[in-house]
């Protein structure tokens, strides 16, 4: 390995740069393509950290298709905007066999007046059909082969630039590879779909109902809002995936289905679904098996998009003022059920929310048999007007969430009476309240043992304190048998006590022990997530706990008079001070956090923030703007937070400094207009060393 400290990569090091690359990416292709992968995870995370190493040594060697460009960079001060050439249309759509009749028909009468193929009227129209997928259309540009621009749709003629997440999503190619003897396209546009696989999507919800926050509604809302995100990181976590369907520069062939062919030759993903159909009969045989079938997919698809395959006849057929006339979207129906709800109840979750939760007779929909179902929150239930014996029409949010959309009025059974919200919680008989300006009911009990349980099952999940072993049956048992009364008590429990009960022996009772007592120094931010602040999920106690270094200086913060320190951390607004003050200031979390504190797990962060005294830049809010040589965005911001500033993401009156990289743009001329200081790096860097901070 070349040394890092070298002024310029040496032959070897460029050599194996580029070798890394080329096997780097012909891995992702078997992985993610073609399902037929050659090495362990283990083995390609060891060859892609090699390649990181390399090119953080040597800048010069990172190329724009390097596939260390897919686990994202520093966030991006906001999103510029390009136009479409051309534009992205959207299509007409058809709700029936009647719809795709009458759009058959209207081709039809067009291909006479145009005397086309004599056939066409025996035979019918040649087309292909493929399948809707529903998630957040995208239009790639690539030149030479590479990747160069990714864009949303945005209205069709103007959408946001969003390379470097879509750079993120492993299926997206950054380079074409050549085909069948077929030159890459000196340029080529191609449109397509971004989507959250429905399994992600289940994975990302269930970590967030472990953290207390709340649920995302359906992959589509989730996968637009992720591709809209500043940090690509966060991105690159969400695992999206995509589909291409069309090619929209010069055309590759004569025909549509040629070009789908040539996509996949080049690298690109194109889903095998798709099929070359004549006639209407032909057309309504694939929507009917697709319909029964999509449940077996691991994406939402809303319907199947029918287009003309002769790319000649497109031109002829021409285009409405809104869609081109060639193509159709037929809409499948929403798959639901028809079953009874037996009864209503109410699930008192980690913040003690109360959600009203149908049980049903079990009925078959959408791939799965359901039993329950959600019915959101009271106010909708009282919408809805969903009584108990009813006859429901069920179905699957997103084909995911069970949810009872409807009761069958004229089936209702007499007496069915209207639901009425309990005024108390029905875990511990506390009563229960509504907060200003929410719809939950919530129980406030801290002690309830709904809450208690759910708060245990929550402080040793994964991304919050990771206690291995300790799944939802064992806690349930240890609080059945008084081992346990709150996650407190975990660090109580001893080898002996666990022997004692059905289904231990002393080696997992040893094991568990030991996973509970390495918790111990999981560190701050983990703590901060683990003990269930309202609204403080995973990347907020992050910020937190970088920014107060103890939880001590976190207290102190939120119970200030003035809290201008809180408020000036990042993400953090009134709604969440008042959260943080709230938690402080309970009398039974105050006795938790004493107890966690007495019994050895670490409430301070690894690297503490320095002492406010000590912080030359205390209270000053200051911009990060451009490039830094040394520092990444993110080191930049987490040293000018240890040195005690507030760093935010707009220039304002109210802005004391810009920190200036490389590459400023329109913060840097905003804050010459305002008069606000503007420094560069070997400013951060002086106020690091004066106080005692050896900069990255």
């Amino acid at each position: 390995m070349p040394d890092s400290n070298s002024s310029s990569p040496s032959t070897e090091a460029r050599q194996r740069a580029a070798s890394l690359r080329s096997e780097l990416v012909r891995h992702e292709r078997l992985y993610y393509q073609e399902a037929k992968p050659e090495i362990s995870d283990r083995e390609f995370d060891a060859l892609m950290a090699e390649l990181v190493t390399l090119e953080e040594a040597h800048p010069e060697l990172r190329t724009p298709d390097s596939p260390t460009q897919r686990v994202g960079g520093a966030p991006l001060e906001g999103f510029e905007q390009v136009e479409h050439s051309p534009p992205m249309q959207s299509l007409d759509n058809g709700y029936g066999e009647e719809d795709l009749r009458a759009w058959n028909q209207r081709l039809l009468r067009l291909a006479e007046e145009e005397h086309l193929d004599p056939e066409i009227a025996e035979r019918g129209l040649e087309v292909v059909c493929e399948l809707k997928v529903d998630g957040v259309s995208i239009s790639l540009v690539y030149e030479n082969g590479t990747l160069v621009q990714a864009a949303t749709r945005g209205n069709g003629r103007i959408g946001d630039l969003v390379t470097e997440n879509v750079r993120t999503v492993r299926r997206i190619p950054l380079t074409l590879r050549p085909g069948s003897g077929r030159p890459v396209p000196e340029r080529l546009v191609v449109r397509g779909e971004i989507f959250m696989p429905r399994t992600v999507f289940a994975e990302l919800n269930e970590q967030r109902r472990q953290a207390g926050e709340p649920l995302y509604v359906n992959p589509r809302n989730t996968t637009a809002g992720t591709v809209r995100l500043l940090d690509s990181r966060t991105v690159a976590a969400r695992r999206l995936d995509a589909i291409v369907y069309d090619v929209a520069s010069r055309p590759l062939g004569e025909r549509h289905s040629e070009h789908l062919e040539i996509l996949a030759e080049l690298g690109l993903p194109v889903h095998p679904a798709w099929r070359r159909r004549r006639g209407i009969d032909e057309i309504q045989s694939y929507i009917d098996e697709w319909a029964e079938q999509r449940g077996e997919l691991d994406f939402d698809t809303d319907g199947v998009v029918i287009k003309i395959d002769r790319l000649d006849q497109r031109d002829l057929f021409g285009q409405t003022s809104k869609a081109p006339r060639w193509a159709l979207a037929y809409k499948f129906e929403a798959e639901q059920a028809q079953t009874r709800l037996l009864a209503i109840h109410e699930q008192v979750g980690r913040t003690g929310a109360l959600t009203p939760v149908a049980e049903l007779e079990p009925v078959f929909v959408a791939g799965t048999t359901v039993s329950r179902a959600t019915l959101h929150n009271h106010e909708d239930l009282a919408r809805k007007d969903v009584r108990v014996g009813d006859l429901v029409i069920v179905e699957k949010g997103g084909d995911i969430i069970p949810k009872v959309v409807a009761a069958v009025l004229e089936q209702r059974p007499p007496g069915a009476e209207a639901y009425v919200p309990p005024s108390e919680c029905p875990r511990c008989g506390e009563r229960v309240q509504r907060a200003e300006g929410e719809v939950a009911l919530r129980c406030v009990n801290p002690l309830c043992p709904a809450i208690v349980s759910e708060a245990i099952r929550h402080f040793v999940s994964r991304n919050a304190m990771n206690i291995e072993g300790l799944g939802e049956k064992l806690i349930d048992q240890l609080l059945e048998h008084g081992l346990i009364t709150d996650y407190t008590s975990l660090y109580s429990l001893r080898a002996e006590e666990l022997m004692g009960l059905e289904g231990w022996g002393e080696l997992s009772a040893r094991n568990l022990v030991a996973e509970i007592d390495k918790s111990r120094n999981r560190g701050l931010a983990p703590l901060l997530h683990a003990i269930g602040i309202r609204f403080v999920g995973e990347r907020l106690a992050g910020i937190l706990a970088r920014h107060f270094g103890s939880l001590e200086r976190l207290r102190e913060a939120s119970l200030a008079e003035e809290p201008e320190e809180l408020l000036g951390v990042e993400e953090v607004g009134p709604k969440v001070a008042a959260s943080l003050r709230e938690f402080f200031t309970d009398e039974v979390q105050q006795g938790r956090l004493a107890e966690l504190a007495r019994v050895g797990v670490t409430t301070e962060s690894e690297a503490p923030a320095s002492d406010p005294s000590e912080q030359p830049l205390r209270g000053k809010a200051i911009v990060l703007t451009g490039t830094l040589e040394g520092f990444s965005r993110r080191d930049a911001k987490e040293l000018l937070e240890r040195l005690g500033a507030r760093v935010s993401g707009s220039v304002s009156k109210k802005t004391d400094l810009l920190l200036a990289g490389e590459s400023a743009g329109s913060k840097l001329e905003k804050a010459r207009q305002l008069g606000v200081e503007v420094q560069g790096e070997e400013w951060l860097r002086q106020q690091a060393r004066d106080a005692g901070i050896e900069p990255g």
